[in-house]
């Protein structure tokens, strides 16, 4: 351990460094202020020394030890290392203020060997004992980072549909609620598109269910690069049919969207021998109102979905929106 020495005379400086190199302690030697900020990397270019304890005489030539001492404690590359103060007097002012400067304690000149090195002593174990804590204490602090990203991945996989990548119905539920007490709050509208894939039991009678999941997937794709608005969610609903939130959208922005959705299952190109229009289509039901007091979430559902029920009854691969 090295103990860097700061005293402006150099005899009792040595003295001193002899007696404590006897006990195995290695010793730096500094007879002013300025060296000894340099040997710690304080205000100057210097690389810094790797210094475990400062012994520090109080009256220094060019700065005082206790100014000293306090540009150590400032520094947060050396705060951390004890100052043991050296007077010549136990003069209580001067004692006061090194304390209140961060020194941890001080040895009197003459120097009595036996107290030194015990309070060396105790100064170095204090000073294990802290970075034994903030070892501790930052490898907690990492584990409780590891363990709240270990969370949020877990968090989001819930929301997550595992086929599409689209968030699930969990997800859906949630951010709804949130977003229609939000636009009742508000007095704006939140537009909800219901979609149902058309004649997707046929679809999957035909080709096989990894043919399906593979559609599914396209279609998932094809809607996320369409809801690319942060404040907009894409959902799969529940087997072939899946869900859009457009809060402050109304009737006009939520029927864009829709026909922009449809459209991308078209641009697919998905065969479909099973159905009349010879590849994947879509149904959708739109409804966009200003939520009153007494309207709940449930009844946007169920508009929307009545509506893409009518879509279906139609003649699919169209768009019914809620009068």
């Amino acid at each position: 351990m090295a103990i860097l020495i700061v005293d402006d005379d150099s005899h009792l400086g040595k003295l001193l460094g002899l007696r404590l190199q006897v006990d195995g302690y290695e010793t730096i030697s500094a007879h002013t202020a300025d060296q000894a900020l340099e040997y710690l990397g304080i205000g100057s270019e210097s690389p810094r020394i790797n210094i475990d304890l400062v012994i520090l005489d109080i009256f220094l030539p060019d700065l005082s030890g206790i100014e000293m001492c306090r540009k150590i404690k400032e520094d947060p590359d050396t705060c951390d290392i004890p100052v043991i103060m050296i007077t010549g007097s136990s003069d209580e002012e001067h004692l006061r203020e090194a304390f209140e400067a961060g020194a941890m304690d001080y040895i009197e000149k003459p120097f009595k060997g036996v107290e030194v090195i015990a309070r060396i002593r105790s100064a170095l174990k204090l000073k294990r004992e802290i970075e034994q804590r903030k070892r501790q204490t930052q490898k907690l602090m990492e584990a409780t980072k590891e363990l709240q990203e270990a969370n949020n991945r877990l968090r989001l996989m819930s929301f997550q549909d595992a086929l599409t990548g689209l968030h699930n119905r969990r997800y859906f539920d949630e951010f709804l609620d949130k977003e229609f007490a939000r636009a009742k709050r508000n007095r704006t509208p939140i537009a909800m598109i219901m979609i149902d894939i058309d004649y997707f039991k046929p679809y999957n009678d035909y080709f096989g269910h990894q043919a399906g999941d593979d559609c599914l997937k396209q279609i998932a794709s094809a809607f996320a690069k369409v809801i690319h608005r942060s404040h907009d969610l894409v959902a799969r609903y529940g087997g072939e049919e899946f869900a859009v939130v457009l809060p402050e959208t109304g009737k006009e922005g939520a029927l864009a969207v829709a026909e922009a959705l449809r459209q991308s299952v078209l641009d697919l190109q998905i065969e479909h021998p099973a159905s009349p229009f010879g590849i994947v289509t879509i149904s959708e039901g739109v409804a966009a109102p200003i939520p009153e007091l007494e309207d709940t979430a449930k009844l946007l559902i169920k508009a929307a979905d009545a509506a893409m029920y009518q879509s279906k009854t139609s003649g699919r691969n169209r768009i019914t929106a809620v009068e």
